[in-house]
């Protein structure tokens, strides 16, 4: 089963793309904290689509705080004759969990929507 759910705060600002054929796809990096006995975070990039993709660009910037539900997405490319591999997740879910001027609020979830590749 290829499942993720994580709480974190946004590292970057909500980049939006449009991809063709109607679709879009935001991207973003999530600083998730490890927990008090390890301290530090993990950074992890996600990418939303369609009109989950445009609530996403229209509603979070970074330092905002959201729990999304996915799915792990690999991917590997040549860049400079070099191998390179990443890992991101794919969101099915994204609650917005600050509301846009960064106080904590009541959660707002971003129904499913087609999710993309």
């Amino acid at each position: 089963m290829n499942s993720v759910h994580l709480i974190g705060n946004l590292a970057t600002d909500v980049e939006l793309r449009d991809v063709g054929e109607g679709k879009k796809v935001a991207s973003f990096l999530l600083a998730v904290d490890r927990g008090a006995r390890e301290g530090g975070a993990d950074f992890v990039w996600v990418s939303a689509w369609d009109r989950q993709a445009e609530l996403c660009a229209e509603y979070l910037a970074k330092g905002s705080r959201v729990a999304l539900d996915g799915r792990l997405k690999s991917r590997t490319w040549e860049q400079d004759g070099r191998r390179r591999d990443a890992v991101e997740v794919v969101a099915r879910r994204v609650e917005f969990l600050s509301s846009p001027n960064g106080r904590e609020r009541d959660a707002v979830v971003v129904p499913f929507e087609a999710v993309g590749s």
